[in-house]
């Protein structure tokens, strides 16, 4: 089992050398099928928090259909079906995804003046994931992508703005600037017809995820880069938002490398001053995540439509 710190520096490195290669792996064309976007557990239905979706999304990346359901060996068995023997060409100890347990732990301890006080620290442990591609069996037909799709883009962006209707932001549309200005705590916007396609929700998710961080009263604890910390969350929430409702991420940006380039070397030099920069970015980007989804207007069907059941799992974040 890796030590704390030998997961950290395997995580980092992993989303570094994902940035390196020219892949953000927080942002991508999501596809609008029902079973793909977000990674999520196949028997919970819940979707991984933090510092997983960022691993499994680069995992599932190059599978032949790259659906978001994910789950344990045993877990899978239990849903009728069988993960398929490790291929002779992936290395071993590659075939799996690695998910990551991480939670906050306290512990009582007597301070040097004989005081005692409470101790908390992050435990992270490490488990084996696979995703649904690597799963045979005719039960779990109804996880995989194209199943029976019936997805209407129309639908996933009128849901994006029920959304931010029921949170009740302030949004001014007129400019050529995008902006949360916290003295007046509103958004200011371009008008929708001045986006290609989605990217106005791209945009807009990204504003509001500062919205949320001001509500949240979150602290974004990165005295060396505290702005560098508090955009990338901002980034990571936007593409996390987007993927939840749907919408599909803008495609073919000219200033794509630019921008993966300018990420890389930003966390570059974020990591090299705190190792767990990442880390605590892609948990604190899930936490605004599931703040905003808090005012996604209630479905039309239930969850039950797609045969899984809607339970509370493990928090992986």
């Amino acid at each position: 089992m890796p030590s704390q710190n030998e997961l950290r520096t395997q995580l980092t490195s992993q989303i570094l050398a994902a940035l390196d290669d020219g892949v953000a792996p927080w942002k991508r064309p999501w596809s609008n099928d029902r079973n793909c976007g977000r990674p999520t557990n196949a028997v919970t239905g819940k979707p991984y928090n933090g510092i997983n979706i960022l691993l499994l999304t680069l995992h599932s990346h190059g599978y032949r259909s790259e659906g978001k359901y994910f789950a344990t060996y045993k877990q899978w068995q239990s849903l009728g079906g069988q993960v398929m023997a490790r291929p002779s060409g992936v290395p071993k100890g590659k075939w799996a995804a690695k998910g990551i347990l991480y939670k906050a732990v306290t512990k009582t301890k007597t301070n040097s003046r004989g005081e005692e006080v409470e101790d908390t620290f992050c435990f992270m442990r490490e488990f084996s994931l696979f995703n649904i591609d690597q799963v045979e069996g005719g039960q779990i037909a109804h996880l995989r992508p194209g199943y029976c799709d019936e997805t209407d883009p129309e639908v996933s962006i009128r849901e994006a703005d029920e959304l931010i209707e029921n949170a009740g932001i302030d949004i001014f549309h007129g400019g050529n600037k995008a902006f949360y200005e916290p003295g007046i705590d509103a958004i200011t916007m371009p008008h929708k017809h001045q986006f290609d396609g989605t990217a106005y929700f791209e945009t807009l998710f990204h504003e509001a995820a500062h919205w949320a961080i001001e509500r949240l009263k979150m602290k974004i604890d990165n005295d060396h880069n505290r702005y560098a910390m508090e955009e990338l969350v901002a980034e990571m929430s936007s593409c996390f938002m987007c993927s939840e409702l749907g919408i599909p991420l803008a495609e073919g940006l000219e200033n794509h490398a630019a921008y993966v380039g300018n990420w890389a070397k930003k966390l570059h030099d974020a990591v090299d001053v705190d190792p767990s920069f990442i880390l605590k970015a892609s948990t604190q980007a899930s936490k605004v995540c599931d703040y905003l989804l808090q005012f996604r207007p209630a479905p039309a069907e239930e969850a039950a439509v797609t045969g899984l059941q809607w339970t509370p799992a493990l928090a992986m974040s």
